[in-house]
């Protein structure tokens, strides 16, 4: 049973006791669409179609698990609870792949349940079809990152994905922006530069996700436009101020590799840019430049300039830095 194996792991095992105990995440009506329902659901979530039928067939074997289906209940109530609240949505943890098949899907299934919650929060909040269908969807890029880096049919991050079915990010153009709060390095450097925002502000954090495009410029305004006009129609009681960008796009150290016409480069001009606590995070560049953190160096390919630029800096035993940066909305 799947509960038996997520026990053997003692951080899941903690994490199965907290949430029993939260009253947050008391168990909600979790419908599942069944069988002959659930392949459409999946595709609308651009499920890749290999993983359809293996989620169709472990939809039984989900309903014979008696704690798991309480499981199930239980994540949908924590997700859909305080729905739109910033930071108190539940965030999945990933379960192991010794977790075996079910454990593996498990998220999936939760957000498919949370659907009607979270369709039902965007309406009210008049937010339209297509940016609600599209910031869903990107649930499918998560499966397709899974296969990628295991071979095996799963979800990767379903704690970044819970933000997608909580009301806190949209996919808005090329770019998703994430309602967030000011944390201290941020208001103190935003204050100083002279805006009246100090740490806890609303800001609107800004997400690169790949398998999207190009990074262009016009592509970058075309989102900031939307987000403009999106975050003052849909949510006005939330007075925004300020973006930022936490990611190792924006290291400066890249300018030493990319050209300055380069679309990195150019995102990077936009934002005032910290190198941040200066610990490196390696694996970052990796797994995003070439989907999987834990290859070796030695196999890394250098077939752009990106992979290049990554590549070569940590074969120089040099590191890479996640950047923070921030500007004036």
């Amino acid at each position: 049973m799947l509960l038996d194996a997520l026990r053997t792991d003692e951080k899941l095992a903690e994490w199965l006791e907290r949430l029993e105990e939260s009253e947050n995440a008391a168990a909600v009506e979790a419908r599942l669409p069944d069988a002959d329902e659930l392949p459409d659901a999946l595709v609308d979530l651009a499920v890749p179609y290999e993983d359809v039928n293996d989620l169709v067939t472990l939809r039984r074997v989900l309903a014979d698990d008696e704690e798991a289906t309480r499981l199930l209940e239980r994540c949908v109530g924590g997700l859909v609870r305080d729905m739109g609240k910033i930071g108190k949505g539940l965030g999945l943890p990933p379960f192991p792949l010794e977790s075996g098949p079910l454990g593996r899907y498990f998220p999936v299934y939760v957000f498919v349940a949370a659907l009607p919650y979270v369709r039902a929060y965007h309406h009210e909040r008049g937010i339209p079809d297509d940016v609600s269908r599209r910031t869903m969807a990107d649930l499918g890029r998560g499966l397709v990152l899974h296969r990628r880096r295991y071979g095996a049919g799963g979800l990767v991050a379903p704690t970044w994905f819970s933000l997608h079915f909580h009301g806190e990010l949209f996919q808005l153009g090329r770019l998703q922006f994430q309602r967030a709060r000011l944390g201290g390095r941020e208001g103190v450097a935003l204050a100083a530069a002279g805006l009246q925002l100090r740490p806890g502000d609303p800001c609107l954090d800004l997400h690169i996700p790949d398998y999207a495009g190009p990074l262009t410029p016009e592509a970058c305004d075309r989102s900031l436009a939307l987000a403009r006009e999106f975050f003052a129609l849909h949510f006005p009681e939330e007075r925004y101020e300020a973006a930022c960008c936490h990611s190792w796009l924006l290291d400066p150290q890249l300018k030493r590799y990319l050209p300055a016409e380069s679309n990195i480069v150019r995102f990077q001009e936009r934002f005032r840019i910290s190198c941040g606590n200066r610990e490196p995070e390696d694996h970052l560049p990796v797994r995003f430049v070439f989907g999987d953190p834990d290859l070796p160096l030695e196999t890394l390919p250098r077939r752009t300039s990106l992979e290049r630029a990554v590549g070569d800096h940590l074969r120089a035993g040099r590191h890479w830095y996640s950047g923070h940066g921030w500007f004036a909305w």
